[in-house]
């Protein structure tokens, strides 16, 4: 069954009617959250190119991977159970430069994809603070709304 994100009475009905249709028995999974906004997720890109501008020494996509790997694995590790045993089993025992390229183009291990808006806020501010710590200036989120809504008005 394909994952459907429920946000509103219509899109609840229309799981209904595709569960009704279906042959019996099924097994039907829920979670509570929605999936990662489009704005978290304009963000995440953002930041890993201000950070790959800075440090200098890398591309935004090995910074991609490096806060996927590092910051965003733990996350759905600690509260995903299905994620946790399917990444333990076939990607933690690998050697670290594998699991790293894993992360990355164009192998893209799902891993921010698979998160709720609430784990990406995590994510993003696990991936604030571990960088600004280091010196690194990111856009404040609160800038990039403000810019949105002046472009809006």
């Amino acid at each position: 069954m394909p994952t459907r994100i429920i946000e509103t009475p219509s899109d609840l009905r229309m799981l209904f009617r595709y569960l009704e249709g279906q042959k019996l028995p099924i097994t039907v999974s829920i979670k509570a959250g929605g999936a990662r906004t489009v704005k978290q997720n304009k963000l995440n890109r953002k930041w890993v190119a201000e950070i790959a501008e800075q440090l200098g020494d890398v591309t935004a996509e090995e910074i991609r991977g490096y806060c996927k790997l590092h910051l965003a694995v733990p996350i759905l590790r600690e509260e995903d159970d299905e994620f946790r045993a399917k990444y333990d089993e076939f990607v933690k025992p690998l050697p670290y430069g594998h699991k790293l390229a894993m992360m990355q183009e164009p192998l893209n291990f799902p891993v921010t994809r698979l998160m709720t808006t609430k784990q990406q806020t995590a994510y993003l501010d696990a991936v604030w603070q571990h960088f600004t710590e280091k010196g690194v200036i990111l856009t404040d989120p609160g800038d990039l709304l403000a810019v949105g809504r002046k472009a809006a008005a």
